[in-house]
């Protein structure tokens, strides 16, 4: 059985006549006779009763139009679900970022433009956000460093600087900024190995010949927060995911460029799908 066959049934026993049928049909009123007389001959059935110019199905066509009408529904079911896809009224955008302050403001443009779309979020380190594109978990990457991987498209989204926050009690706590140098012996909370803010940290003492003292390394932000709020030491965060409280202080460093950055990431084989396309097309108009 041939599914224009079927199509043609259809037509005849919804529309009650050939002539309709085809007219419905956009073909010609033979040729929807002609498969309808085939789909009866290939399987030896009758599935109209014909008098004069009235035409009904039959009970085994009865029968046929049940299961004709849950296929056509089903496909057109089908062809509304790609057409939404396609015009962005429906599906799910997966992101994978290293943290929610890189990522908050361009999901919130994006639900703006297409709030009909679905919008999954998950966080981790850049190791963990690049797997998470190589196995489709997710569709786009919000990470803190320049990607250098003909694998991935890597675009700017925004920068940001890198300040020194202490508890109320520490000499900083009066203070708007400092200079590199005064960190010299400053007992130093930092990120685990392979953070972006503490690449960026190491390599502006490294450049001022600045040695403070480690005294823990942590891979939690909470963690971070609540060793600096009693007193354990400083800690270096990017100013946007600082959060301001009680009992905590912040400061810039005056004389040197220290910054993190967000950069939004896919793989290259998905940069032109449609979804794809429509975040990053989003996050450079908002950029």
């Amino acid at each position: 059985m041939r599914l224009t066959q079927l199509r043609s049934f259809h037509a005849v026993a919804t529309e009650g006549s050939f002539t309709r049928a085809a007219q419905l049909l956009h073909v010609s009123q033979p040729t929807v006779t002609t498969q309808v007389q085939q789909l009866e001959e290939l399987y030896k059935v009758e599935l109209f009763h014909r008098t004069g110019r009235r035409i009904r199905p039959t009970e085994i066509g009865e029968r046929l139009l049940q299961l004709s009408r849950q296929m056509f529904d089903l496909e057109h079911e089908a062809v509304q679900v790609l057409r939404d896809a396609g015009e962005l009224r429906s599906g799910r955008l997966r992101v994978a970022a290293v943290g929610p302050s890189h990522v908050t403001k361009m999901l919130v443009a994006f639900n703006q433009r297409y709030p009909e779309i679905q919008i999954s979020v998950g966080t981790g380190n850049s190791e963990d956000v690049l797997s998470r594109l190589l196995d489709y978990r997710a569709d786009v990457g919000v990470l803190a460093q320049v990607l250098k991987d003909k694998r991935f498209v890597s675009e700017p989204y925004s920068e940001h600087p890198i300040v020194i926050f202490c508890n109320t009690n520490h000499r900083f706590a009066r203070r708007r900024s400092i200079q590199t140098a005064e960190l010299e012996g400053e007992k130093l909370i930092l990120r685990e190995q392979g953070s972006t803010t503490r690449k960026a940290i190491e390599l502006a003492l490294k450049a001022a010949n600045v040695q403070p003292t480690v005294v823990m390394e942590v891979a939690s932000r909470e963690i971070i927060r609540e060793a600096v709020l009693q007193g354990l030491g400083l800690a270096a965060v990017s100013e946007v995911e600082y959060v301001p409280g009680s009992g905590l202080h912040a400061v810039r460093i005056s004389d040197a460029q220290i910054r993190t950055y967000a950069h939004v990431v896919c793989l290259a084989e998905r940069r032109d799908t449609r979804l794809i396309r429509a975040f990053f097309d989003i996050i450079g108009s908002d950029a």
